[in-house]
């Protein structure tokens, strides 16, 4: 017999148990949110990338037209901001240039698109309100959503209903945006012209960008975020962040330098101005006068890396953090301000 006895083995106590499962629970908790980290870092490559196509979508546009697309088409006679009068805005336009020419050339799509451009035009062309681009607004477009945003392709209740969301914006400027109309410059609060890229009715040439503020100093595309209508609202009835609408906070950025709208991602109570929102400053920080179509600030969910991605009007995309200040934000969207800021 041998000389050593074998030890009955035991399974694990209560206690042995207890402390695998604590420290299972610690390696768990130190993993996610590295896995947060890494799908938020693939997030914001993806969001890049969709940058990079519209602007080169946009770049392709001059090319053929010899300007940048309008923010929106608004025909003779028609408000700014009338929401159920509106023409095509700058996606729709550029919907050919991100291999969305099938949807484009839809027939009744494409002859509504061809008679708004004459009854927007300021040469006495005659055209007609032709609508049925609207037809468009339903295509959820991968191209125009940030893998980041939350909302989901939820859908815009008004004007008709049934507009897919969108995360990129026309950059019309951080002034008032029907001053800014037809190339409009109107100055604001640092005293200095407001004038944006894409505007209503009007684009700016790359030529005269460049004997401006530059192409390089100079935003394009701005990020924004679908709207959540806080306070318990129906986040449907809440346009911000609609890709085929073509109003401030729904498709384009402006006025967001000036009064209540300060920098990106703010907090303040009623930053955005934008019909059908609630009042949200809380866990959404997306504070909102539910009084027309005024103001659209620049937002994102990489805000948990305190920061907005924003396409210039050179192609390049950069990020810019919260912390910038009003002024160089001002600067920064604003094409013919006098100050040649380039941001790093």
């Amino acid at each position: 017999m041998s000389r050593f006895m074998l030890r009955k083995l035991k399974g694990f106590t209560l206690i042995e148990l207890l402390v695998v499962i604590a420290i299972i629970a610690i390696l768990i908790a130190l993993l996610v949110p590295a896995v947060q980290k890494v799908r938020e870092a693939a997030a914001r490559t993806q969001c890049t990338n969709n940058f990079k196509q519209i602007g080169l979508a946009c770049q392709s546009y001059h090319d053929t037209y010899k300007q940048m697309p309008p923010a929106v088409l608004v025909g003779r006679g028609i408000g700014v901001t009338d929401e159920n009068n509106i023409g095509p805005n700058w996606a729709v336009l550029i919907l050919p240039y991100i291999e969305q020419a099938p949807l484009y050339n839809t027939p009744a799509i494409q002859t509504s698109i061809q008679n708004y451009k004459l009854f927007a035009a300021q040469t006495g062309a005659t055209g007609s309100n032709d609508q049925n681009w609207r037809q468009a607004r339903t295509a959820v477009i991968s191209v125009y959503r940030c893998p980041s945003e939350s909302n989901g392709d939820i859908l815009g209740n008004r004007a008709s209903g049934n507009w897919a969301r969108g995360n990129y914006a026309a950059n019309a400027g951080p002034a008032d945006f029907g001053g800014t109309a037809n190339g409009g410059s109107p100055q604001s609060n640092y005293g200095k012209p407001g004038g944006g890229v894409l505007c209503v009715n009007w684009g700016v040439t790359l030529a005269a960008l460049t004997n401006q503020d530059g192409s390089s100093n100079t935003i394009m595309i701005n990020h924004i975020r679908a709207g959540v209508s806080g306070n318990g609202g129906n986040a449907a009835n809440d346009m911000r962040g609609t890709w085929a609408f073509g109003l401030p906070g729904c498709s384009v950025t402006s006025a967001h330098a000036i009064g209540d709208c300060y920098t990106p991602n703010d907090t303040g109570c009623c930053s955005d101005d934008v019909s059908g929102c609630n009042d949200d400053p809380g866990s959404n920080a997306m504070g909102c006068w539910n009084g027309g179509y005024g103001q659209g600030q620049a937002r994102s969910e990489h805000n948990s890396r305190g920061l907005v991605i924003a396409c210039f009007a050179d192609g390049s995309v950069r990020n810019v953090q919260n912390s910038i200040t009003q002024d160089v934000w001002y600067y920064m969207n604003s094409r013919n301000d006098g100050v040649s800021y380039t941001y790093q």
